[in-house]
Order: C-alpha cells, then sequence, then structure tokens
C-alpha cells in the first residue's frame, strides 16, 4: 500500500515538473534579461516556437504508441523546397499540395514499419534519407529565394491578427486539432493504450497497424506544415532549412513528459516542452552559448527527461 502511494506521488511531481521548469526558466531569463517579460518579447517567442511545437506535434502521436519518426526534418527541408518551387505557378495550391506530399510520404513510412515488419527507428532513418537526397536533387544544391510575387502567397504566414502574429494563430489551431485528435478520437484513445501494452491491444480488436500508419500520417503531414511555415517565414526553401530541429522537437516531446516508451503524454505536454526548449535556447542566446554548441545541451537536456519520465516498470531490460 505504501509503495502504491509512493509512486502516485512520484508519478504527480512527473506531471507537475514540466510546467513548473517552464515557469523557473522564464523568471531565471527575465531576471537576467528584463525586457524578455515584455509583451513584444514574448509574442518574439510564441512566434519562435511554434515551428518547432508543429514537429514536435506530429511525432508526438509516433513517440505515443512507442515508436519514433526520424524523417520529420527531412521532410520540412523537403516541404519548404517544394513550396518555393512551386508558388509561383501554382499560388496557394502549392501549400495544400505540399502537406498532401508529407502525408503520402508518412503513410509509406508507416506501410513500411507495420508491412515489412521494420523498426520505426529504421524505417524513418531511411525514409528521412531519401526526402533529403531528394530535396539536394530537386533544388540543385541550393537555397532558393523567393521572390516579391511568391511573397504575397505567404502573408498568412507572416501576417499579424490584432497583433498577434499568423503563426501562433496557426499554432493554436494545430493544438486544438491535436488536441482534439488526441483526447476526442478513438484514435487517440487507441494510441494510449497501443503505448501502454501493444499485445494487450492486439488482443482486444484494436486494429494496431492501421493506428499507426495514422500516426505516421499525422507526423509527416505535421512536419510538411512546418516546413511551410519556415519558407514563409524565411522567404526561402532550402535541403536545409530544417536540418537543426530533429533533436529539440525530440526533446520538446519528451522533456514535456511524454514517455518514450509510449502510452503517457499529451498535446498540451508538448507544448510545454517546446516552450522550455525554446526559454532554453533563448537563455543560451543571451550566455552567448554557439548556435552549434547548442544541441550539446538538447541532449544533455534530451537524456535527462528520459531518466526522469521513462516507466522502468515496462522495460526491465534495457538494449
Amino acid at each position: 500500500m505504501n509503495a502504491l502511494v509512493d509512486r502516485m506521488g512520484v508519478d504527480r511531481i512527473r506531471q507537475w515538473l514540466p510546467l513548473a521548469t517552464l515557469i523557473i526558466l522564464v523568471v531565471a531569463v527575465g531576471v537576467v534579461e528584463p525586457t524578455f517579460l515584455q509583451p513584444a518579447s514574448l509574442l518574439q517567442l510564441a512566434s519562435d516556437t511554434a515551428v518547432l511545437f508543429i514537429l514536435a506535434t506530429g511525432i508526438t502521436f509516433v513517440i505515443m504508441l512507442g515508436g519514433i519518426d526520424l524523417s520529420i526534418q527531412s521532410m520540412a527541408s523537403l516541404a519548404s523546397v517544394i513550396v518555393a518551387l512551386t508558388i509561383t505557378r501554382l499560388g496557394y495550391g502549392s501549400f495544400v499540395l505540399t502537406v498532401a506530399i508529407g502525408g503520402l510520404v508518412g503513410l509509406l513510412s508507416g506501410l513500411v514499419h507495420v508491412r515489412l515488419k521494420i523498426p520505426s527507428f529504421i524505417a524513418t532513418l531511411a525514409v528521412g534519407g531519401v526526402l533529403f537526397s531528394t530535396a539536394l536533387v530537386i533544388s540543385r544544391e541550393r537555397s532558393i529565394t523567393l521572390d516579391e510575387a511568391a511573397r504575397s502567397y505567404q502573408t498568412w504566414i507572416t501576417g499579424t491578427v490584432f497583433g498577434i502574429p499568423n503563426v501562433v494563430v496557426i499554432g493554436l489551431v494545430v493544438l486544438v486539432i491535436a488536441h482534439t485528435l488526441q483526447s476526442r478520437t478513438p484514435f487517440g484513445r487507441y494510441s494510449a493504450a497501443i503505448g501502454a501494452g501493444e499485445p494487450a491491444a492486439y488482443a482486444s480488436g484494436v486494429k494496431v497497424d492501421r493506428q499507426k500508419i495514422f500516426a505516421f500520417v499525422l507526423s509527416s503531414g505535421f512536419a510538411a506544415l512546418a516546413g511551410v511555415i519556415l519558407a514563409g517565414r524565411l522567404a526561402s526553401g532550402s535541403p536545409t532549412l530544417a536540418a537543426e530541429l530533429l533533436l529539440p522537437s525530440i526533446a520538446a516531446v519528451i522533456v514535456g513528459g511524454t514517455a518514450i516508451t509510449g502510452g503517457v503524454g499529451n498535446i498540451w505536454r508538448t507544448l510545454v516542452g517546446a516552450l522550455i526548449i525554446s526559454v532554453v535556447r533563448i537563455g543560451m542566446t543571451f550566455l552567448g552559448v554557439n548556435i552549434f554548441a547548442q544541441n550539446i545541451v538538447f541532449g544533455v537536456v534530451l537524456i535527462a527527461a528520459v531518466a526522469i519520465t521513462i516507466d522502468r516498470s515496462k522495460i526491465p531490460i534495457v538494449k
């Protein structure tokens, strides 16, 4: 009985630890740089977090199942290239085409994983390599700058609504859609069940393969949307535009409290995790940490977050 009470206490601490961490970090950065707490700075923080959050949202669905998607940064970069190459001819249709391609890539990853019985780590790593090479080929190994005519189609990304950047509004829409999928649909319930115990989910009649494929479609589709937003904000497309976002995206999911073993987590936790990563990045920028060295910090943060959130009762043997 005492052991059960202790376990419940630990779980409660784990549940609130990410939010407490975020508050402490915001206060700490605000003390070092008081202008950080001004409304304009906080809106800029939200804008900078939007792309990371959208990427992390997609991969949350896969991690909840106990899998991983290592192709999201390549998909986002390829998406930016597709937008840059097609927006002049297709206009707003370029965005629809790009997100649709992202969904198809996710379908491919899911099929490779469930039909060929290849671990998601290997399947998505291979698909990511294909996407990266494709982006290099179609872009001719260069960054493509959007001209003025193309930028006129990007106002839904770069503009504002009542002083709030559109990219923040897009992030909120993604939050609502993802939260609804996870908490109000059978897919969300089945995802948690599969992550908590896949054999039991099979025995209960859950179509596990279908759930996994749909999760990969969502992951890649959201990654494509993130690439579209990146292209709009930076007015360019490049095969390496999102190359540094894979580790922060995974870190955002895990730091937010979603267990790497699956079954525990939600989109709100991912939002908190994404904000933590952004505040840490800003803090390191104030301290003058080199942008390439920041991944060292994210790696350490990821290890610490996994150590805190992992349910060791589900993995008596670590390989």
